[in-house]
């Protein structure tokens, strides 16, 4: 048991209005500095966790606590306090296209009133953290999708967050660029950044023998390693966002 859980969830649960039970209630805790992937068929409810972790989504019923926050006590003026502690890494990039890479890292300081020379320097690091320090003037139009990911990934980078959270963000990449990506998160991970990643890559889940949280229609199913999941449920081609 965590005593001092960096993600705790209480039987949370999340539905819609229009699409129904997207989650169904779901307890788990994630440590300070852990590494879990989520898996699950496409409609299990991966990207609908993650959602909820990042508190974009409040839970319908049953309670989430990221960071020392709380969804039945936040405010809404401590919920950017919050994403401040927490990077966000999309599987479709959500880069700006009309802004050069080094302005897509920076934009994520600027609006927080951060210095302007700090910024920069924040900027930056990140920039060579993910070995992208020569393209900064770049567009993410001339860019390939491994380092338009790799952008992505040191903006989520650029707060300095203690949590980071990537849904399926290997989902559009071919083999070698996913592959560069999983190293990246590992690196990150190494430097005592929480990771929890969404994805369908099964092979790779299995080759790093981290913890997984598998779910599916909803349900968390299995909370453990690949090798102890149930039979089956881990088919190599398992995909979907959601």
């Amino acid at each position: 048991m965590v005593t001092d859980p960096l993600v705790r969830l209480d039987r949370a649960s999340r539905a819609y209005p229009r699409t129904g039970v997207a989650l169904r209630p779901v307890s788990f805790t994630l440590a300070r500095r852990e590494f879990a992937y989520v898996v699950g068929a496409s409609g299990s409810g991966k990207s609908t966790l993650l959602r909820l972790v990042a508190m974009i989504d409040a839970p319908t019923e049953g309670i989430v606590e990221v960071a020392g926050f709380s969804s039945t006590t936040i405010r809404p003026r401590e919920v950017p306090v919050l994403r401040r502690r927490l990077g966000v890494v999309f599987q479709d990039f959500r880069l700006l296209p009309d802004r050069t890479v080094e302005q897509n890292v920076a934009f994520a300081l600027e609006v927080t009133g951060v210095p302007r020379q700090e910024v920069w320097a924040r900027s930056a690091h990140r920039l060579a953290q993910v070995g992208l320090a020569a393209r900064g003037r770049a567009f993410p139009h001339e860019l390939s999708g491994g380092e338009q990911q790799r952008v992505a990934i040191a903006r989520a980078l650029v707060h300095d967050p203690v949590l980071l959270l990537a849904d399926e963000p290997t989902g559009n990449l071919d083999p070698r660029a996913a592959a560069a990506v999983h190293q990246l998160l590992d690196e990150i991970h190494a430097q005592g950044t929480a990771v929890l990643m969404a994805t369908h890559d099964v092979a790779q889940v299995r080759r790093a023998g981290r913890r997984l949280l598998l779910l599916r229609e909803g349900a968390l199913v299995h909370d453990g390693t690949a090798e102890l999941a149930p039979r089956g449920e881990l088919a190599v081609g398992q995909g979907g966002r959601r």
